[in-house]
């Protein structure tokens, strides 16, 4: 497949195509050259985007993911410990959140006006 291709199918810009192939997100496995030297991608390519868009889409960073495929293979342990990680991040972060939004309640409950310079009563 022709990058054009790929980034069609993967619903992603050429430009983002050409980043992960640079930082090593899309490995040497899913490239190919052909008699001109030009890149042609393996059509498993396309999946394998989806996952790491799908691992974006969830909170992990492009760091993350690059170090998970650095270890060229991941234990069904491992892999379990990593999501579990990042759950408990989630779970963290909607935690912090629902206090900010009960912290916003609470200031509208209390009656505060502004009218006479902020958070006066």
């Amino acid at each position: 497949m022709k990058i054009s291709e790929v980034a069609k199918a993967a619903e992603l810009p050429i430009s983002t195509i050409r980043y992960y192939e640079k930082i090593g997100i899309i490995t040497e496995d899913y490239i190919l050259r052909d008699q001109n030297n030009y890149r042609k991608y393996a059509a498993g390519v396309i999946p394998y985007i989806e996952v790491v868009k799908k691992c974006l889409a969830v909170g992990f960073s492009i760091h993350d993911i690059k170090s998970m495929i650095s270890l060229h293979g991941i234990t069904k342990e491992e892999l379990t410990r990593i999501i579990r990680n990042k759950v408990s991040e989630i779970e963290e972060a909607q935690l912090k959140l629902e206090n900010s939004k009960q912290s916003l309640y609470d200031i509208l409950e209390s009656d505060v006006t502004c009218e006479d310079g902020f958070g006066k009563y």
